[in-house]
C-alpha cells in the first residue's frame, strides 16, 4: 500500500525531521514519503473535506481530466481546478502529460503529536 503521512509539527520538529530524513536517504535507506503543517488550521485549510472528497473521486475513477472531475462531482470547473492544483503542489496528486490526473497514495496518514520528542 503507497502512503504518506502528514504531519502537525513546530517549526524545530520540522527540522530534526527533516534532518533524520535526509540522513536516511544519503545512507540509501528507504523513506516514506511526507507533509509537515505548523499547525491543524494549517493542515485544514490545506486539505478541505472537498479536496479529500476530490481525492477519492480520483483515486477510484481513473482517467479523468480536470473537466471530466469537475462534471463527475457536479462542481464547478474553476472551484475544481483551483482544488487540483493546490493538490499538485502537495504531491498529493499528479497531472499526467495528458492531463488524466493520478491519485499516488492509497492512504494518507495524519500524525499530530502531542509534546514534542526529547
Amino acid at each position: 500500500m503507497n502512503r504518506i503521512e502528514i504531519s502537525i509539527l513546530s517549526p524545530q520538529a520540522a527540522l530534526q525531521a527533516f534532518g533524520s530524513t535526509w540522513q536516511q536517504a544519503e545512507a540509501g535507506e528507504d523513506t516514506r514519503p511526507r507533509l509537515a503543517f505548523g499547525s491543524l488550521r494549517e493542515l485544514f485549510s490545506a486539505i478541505t473535506e472537498k479536496r479529500l472528497e476530490l481525492l477519492r473521486h480520483v483515486a477510484s475513477q481513473e482517467g479523468l481530466n480536470v473537466r471530466q472531475l469537475a462534471q463527475s462531482l457536479g462542481r464547478d470547473y474553476k472551484n475544481v481546478h483551483g482544488d487540483v492544483t493546490e493538490l499538485v503542489e502537495l504531491g498529493l496528486l499528479e497531472r499526467r502529460n495528458d492531463g488524466v490526473l493520478v491519485a499516488p497514495y492509497d492512504e494518507i496518514l495524519i500524525h499530530a503529536g502531542i509534546r514534542d520528542a526529547a
